[in-house]
């Protein structure tokens, strides 16, 4: 068998921090590793994250499993997050939430759920998505298809093209994935008015969001950054959210993430949550317990969420900083290049509009790791590079400058 078996296509991002670490240049730049970095370059692990584990470390009595769907407490945390204390979906009986193996965890386990349940729906993935999206549908054997999200001419939102292409091709029944907030890779987000005129076409044509909220609290705090996906979930009759706690709990290794779903009726609920049972046993048995616990230990202890939420503003505002120092430095350079799409994005994140050349170029020459988009990591900017990183950016793009 083993000698039939040709070896798959890599993962772009995982080759290049392969690349990254291989590289002995003292000077390296790594953008395109999508976790945060503090700006000694450590990802750092979280205060209120060491006292809950040290809490859980002297009182924790058994290492039993979970059982599939996870920690009931864990669940309620994540609600409450998500759709805020007082919402009314929490005492409706429409919303269960199952805890998962990180985000990506619960982006399979919903493709899969769709795959079982409703086989001939299409999955509308924006233009561009996270690299994973794709692949993970495909995997369960769902079929997508792309609607316009990013302007390639100016850097702006195509929510003009979004909604048509919505609205002309989606059929009922078919699920659109959206980014809650800090869309991953553009950094371009929907304003207010673009989720009230979403949902609107989204109930009038009956399709079904699978909202994507792996960044909540680093764009522009933790409840507007959810206050399109709230608007959204309280209005519509079936939503699917994937949320991940690798980005504003730091934990990435522990796998920490969670699937929620909100359905028409509390039966309709409980018959989903029910079929969620077999897919998960099925595909890892039974979810990580010590990052879910971590996170319920914080949210349910006031001093804890506070010190949380502390930690949380410093990163967001770390990366707010970053942004408009990058844009401040690059435009010192002169090149005639427009940055401000630095400063009008949100989140970890820019899609810069870098050619493959430059990306080729920065990475062969100066040692400085984008992703083959051109999407850039914020955090990966630090008081020791930005200097050298913006230099050799300028240096490539004027290059690029007709003659």
């Amino acid at each position: 068998m083993f000698s039939e078996i040709k070896a798959p296509e890599g993962d772009r991002l995982l080759a290049l921090m392969q690349a990254f670490r291989a590289d002995p240049n003292p000077r390296k730049v790594d953008l395109g590793v999508g976790v945060y970095m503090d700006d000694s370059g450590t990802v750092p692990i979280l205060s209120s994250v060491k006292i809950a584990e040290q809490r859980l470390l002297e009182t924790e009595t058994t290492k039993t499993y979970v059982g599939p769907l996870g920690d009931p407490t864990f669940a309620a945390a994540v609600q409450e997050m998500l759709l805020g204390a007082s919402s009314p979906l929490l005492s409706s009986g429409r919303t269960r939430t199952i805890q998962t193996p990180g985000g990506s965890g619960a982006l399979r386990i919903a493709a899969d759920l769709i795959h079982a349940n409703a086989p001939d729906a299409t999955i509308w993935l924006s233009t561009p998505t996270w690299i994973n999206h794709g692949p993970i549908h495909a995997s369960a054997g769902n079929r997508a298809r792309p609607y316009p999200y990013f302007n390639p001419a100016d850097g702006s939102l195509d929510f003009d093209g979004m909604m048509a292409c919505l609205d002309g091709d989606a059929r009922p029944g078919d699920v659109v994935l959206l980014h809650a907030c800090c869309h991953n890779p553009t950094g371009l987000d929907l304003g207010d008015d673009h989720w009230r005129e979403l949902t609107a076409l989204m109930a009038r044509k009956a399709l079904i969001p699978m909202i994507d909220c792996a960044y909540q609290g680093f764009g522009a705090g933790l409840d507007a950054d959810v206050a399109g996906l709230r608007h959204m979930a309280e209005a519509l009759p079936e939503v699917l959210i994937a949320t991940s706690y690798s980005k504003n709990f730091g934990l990435y290794r522990e796998r920490t993430g969670a699937l929620t779903l909100i359905a028409k009726t509390p039966d309709h609920a409980t018959a989903a949550t029910a079929a969620l049972g077999p897919i998960v046993r099925t595909s890892y048995s039974m979810p990580p317990s010590h990052g879910a616990q971590i996170v319920a230990l914080i949210w349910t202890d006031p001093t804890l969420r506070q010190q949380w939420l502390e930690e949380l503003a410093g990163m967001r505002d770390r990366i707010v900083g970053l942004r408009h120092r990058l844009r401040t430095t690059l435009e010192q350079h002169q090149i005639g290049r427009d940055f401000s799409f630095l400063t009008s994005q949100r989140g970890m994140f820019s899609y810069t509009g870098f050619t493959p050349d430059d990306i080729q170029t920065l990475r062969a020459r100066h040692a400085i790791y984008i992703a083959s988009d051109g999407r850039i990591s914020i955090p990966g900017v630090n008081d020791r590079n930005i200097g050298y990183l913006c230099e050799q950016i300028a240096a490539v793009l004027s290059a690029d400058k007709p003659r």
